[in-house]
């Protein structure tokens, strides 16, 4: 095998392993230079959509926490990453909640927009996109059941679906809540963990799911037990491209940043990924949910 051959097996590997698709659509990349060994897994080129990706992100950490299934920690278990945009393979348990936590709504008792500002579902059996309003974004959503029909949340006391009435038309506070005024180094860091979905989901191997959170609008927490070491999983993910400086990066980076990477921390200037490992928790989980009497 060619040095040149070899090299691009490499980049295929990582490329396959990080976002889940088959090793030869990785390896024709390698070959059309479309990834390389400092990024093997393609970028989002346009700002708008690594901001769309990234509140897509920060919200389903926060909202799935501990409740996924089937190790697919921001619910879904295959990403499609071009530099254009995304595909993403939802989880056929979890892609109702997917949908419905996505979708923008007031929440009249507490107050605040919950769920991504501007993103409506659009599409039917077979084509369904999460697309935004507001600045021409677009997640396309596939499900192992070409015939998915999303079931999602009625009418409550409490709660005003946006996107209901006002399918369309994005609403007022929905444009004073613009995701892509979060931060460079955080749309581009987030948008990367969407893009790796498939190595994210080793994390959940062990028991089906993870806890994850996010530090405001700063950067999300993946914790977890009984699956690989935090070192090891943090170095996939830089080896993945996670943390490399993007092209014509302005921002500033923390010249210590890769000595924090043997502790779970991966950090693109101010943004942060922390994986990290706690104790055994199943147990405790499992009577959560009622599987232990």
């Amino acid at each position: 095998m060619s040095k040149r051959t070899n090299n691009r097996h490499r980049v295929a590997t990582i490329c396959r392993r990080a976002t889940g698709l088959p090793h030869h659509i990785c390896h024709r990349w390698a070959g059309e230079g479309l990834i390389t060994r400092t990024q093997p897994v393609p970028d989002a080129a346009r700002a708008a959509q690594r901001a769309f990706e990234a509140h897509v992100v920060l919200v389903l950490a926060d909202r799935l926490r501990h409740e996924q299934a089937g190790g697919a920690l921001l619910g879904f278990t295959r990403a499609e990453p071009t530099s254009e945009g995304l595909v993403l393979t939802v989880h056929p348990a979890m892609a109702d909640r997917v949908v419905s936590e996505l979708l923008p709504r007031l929440d009249t008792r507490y107050g605040g927009l919950r769920g991504v500002p501007g993103l409506r579902l659009v599409g039917g059996p077979g084509r369904w996109s999460l697309s935004g309003l507001v600045d021409d974004t677009c997640i396309r959503l596939v499900h192992p059941d070409p015939t998915w029909m999303p079931t999602l949340p009625g009418d409550q006391a409490d709660t005003a679906y946006v996107w209901r009435r006002s399918p369309r038309r994005p609403e007022g506070i929905e444009t004073e809540s613009p995701h892509a005024s979060w931060g460079e180094a955080r749309d581009w860091l987030i948008s990367r963990l969407l893009r790796r979905s498939s190595l994210v989901n080793e994390a959940g191997a062990a028991h089906g799911w993870a806890n994850t959170y996010t530090h405001g609008s700063r950067g999300v927490v993946i914790e977890w037990c009984c699956a690989m070491g935090s070192a090891q999983m943090a170095e996939r993910l830089v080896r993945s491209g996670l943390t490399a400086v993007p092209p014509g990066w302005t921002g500033d980076q923390d010249p210590e940043a890769g000595n924090w990477t043997r502790y779970g921390k991966l950090q693109l200037g101010e943004a942060l990924v922390t994986v990290r490992q706690a104790p055994c928790a199943e147990q405790p989980m499992r009577a959560l949910r009622g599987g232990v009497r």
